[in-house]
């Protein structure tokens, strides 16, 4: 951890924690600040939600819209990205026949939401097969474009791909399909405080990021960004008093879509009244803010790929160039040597046996998982792939015990 940050992250000390792309950690500035926001809530629980909360929304709205680039009345807090992508397509419907496009670099948990409402609906999910290793975007991009039919209504796609860590160009995609008349909702559960972000511009029908990771907010902070023209008939996950709300007066939400996402019920609304101490608090922890804190972590990214290909003998086949690289990177593990074959591949939060087996014998936290994710039913057996975050409580010695680690357990090209 750099010296200007010991402490600050309430990460174990003993754990070399390269999973920040999974669920983060929140520094402990924010964590107070979260905490300042419950007891504010707790002195006086009916003030604050039922006549403060709409307020300080849209305070918190305000901040989060000048950093991803959105007018904040397009902006919703969700509890995690997995959330919005099945608020959208669950207050969607197709007629059957329709084809629901995505990828098999698409996370596991929205590939199912995308099957659940396919099977309602009777509309077929195409996976479109785009390469791993890839040598640019324009594979990326002739395979999803090569799936769209004249049946294609929706593309769901990755903006940072969950299992395999490709930044996807999708101010490319969202064009094309656009073009083709295909509505596209991103995922980009991985983006916001790892790539800058203008929403406004990059006009997707929706867009949904995690705030937990890369901005490093409290858990169960999240938002969906619908384009004005879609907005209508996109419901939250819990109906409750904002579908009959009085809009328009003072304090009331203006749009249905912010009466219905701005009350889901009693839930705890701190995460998302902490986004606002978050982005200040990361976009202060080095000279040059937010850009600094995003250079940083892709540098690390990379030099940290150089030293972890060289442990497993991949440095001449690199599986992507720099430019479509973020924050994370994943590699292919060999496909011989000890603990080769993976546990049961069920489900990508099943641990395989050499990713515990770092943890228990080496304190290393880091994913090991198949590709192609089940949900994405690949005609091809999955492949191990190990991916590794950079965030701003890593270092380059994280990489370096990781490579020691697998070198002990004999862990080498095959």
């Amino acid at each position: 951890m750099p010296s200007e940050l010991a402490g600050v992250f309430p990460l174990d000390p003993a754990i070399t924690f390269l999973n920040h792309g999974s669920f983060g950690s929140c520094p402990r500035p924010v964590l107070d600040a979260q905490r300042r926001w419950r007891d504010r809530l707790e002195a006086q629980p009916v003030q604050f939600l039922a006549r403060d909360l709409g307020n300080l929304l849209e305070e918190a709205r305000a901040a989060l819209g000048d950093f991803v680039g959105a007018h904040p009345d397009d902006l919703a807090f969700v509890t995690n990205a997995t959330g919005a992508v099945n608020a959208v397509l669950r207050s969607l419907s197709f007629e059957p026949g329709a084809e629901l496009l995505t990828t098999d670099h698409e996370y596991n948990a929205t590939i199912n939401v995308l099957r659940h409402v396919g099977e309602r609906d009777g509309a077929r999910v195409v996976v479109a097969r785009v390469p791993f290793p890839v040598s640019g975007e324009d594979d990326v991009v002739d395979a999803i474009l090569g799936a769209v039919t004249e049946r294609t209504r929706l593309a769901l796609i990755s903006h940072v791909t969950s299992p395999t860590a490709l930044v996807f160009p999708v101010d490319r995609l969202v064009a094309e399909l656009v073009e083709r008349g295909v509505d596209t909702l991103v995922d980009g559960a991985h983006a916001p405080g790892m790539l800058p972000l203008d929403l406004d511009r990059l006009g997707a029908a929706w867009y949904t990021g995690n705030l937990h990771k890369w901005v490093c907010a409290p858990k169960g902070s999240a938002f969906l960004h619908a384009r004005r023209d879609r907005q209508a008939g996109i419901r939250p996950n819990t109906i409750s008093h904002g579908a009959n709300a009085i809009l328009g007066e003072a304090g009331a939400a203006a749009t249905r879509f912010r009466a219905e996402f701005d009350w889901q019920g009693t839930l705890d609304p701190t995460p998302w009244l902490a986004v606002s101490d978050a982005l200040a608090f990361i976009g202060g922890a080095l000279d040059g803010g937010w850009p600094a804190v995003m250079d940083r972590n892709h540098g690390l990214a990379l030099r940290g790929r150089e030293v972890l290909a060289a442990a497993l003998g991949l440095s001449a086949s690199l599986p992507a160039p720099e430019s479509m690289l973020g924050a994370m990177i994943a590699l292919p593990m060999p496909p011989s040597g000890p603990l080769a074959v993976s546990g049961s591949g069920s489900s990508p939060l099943d641990t395989d046996p050499l990713q515990q087996r770092l943890l228990d014998e080496h304190r290393i936290e880091v994913p090991i998982y198949p590709w192609p994710v089940p949900a994405a039913e690949s005609p091809e057996p999955p492949r191990r792939l190990i991916r590794t975050s950079s965030a701003l409580h890593n270092g380059p010695d994280d990489i370096e015990r990781l490579s020691a680690a697998l070198a002990a357990i004999g862990v080498a090209a095959g």
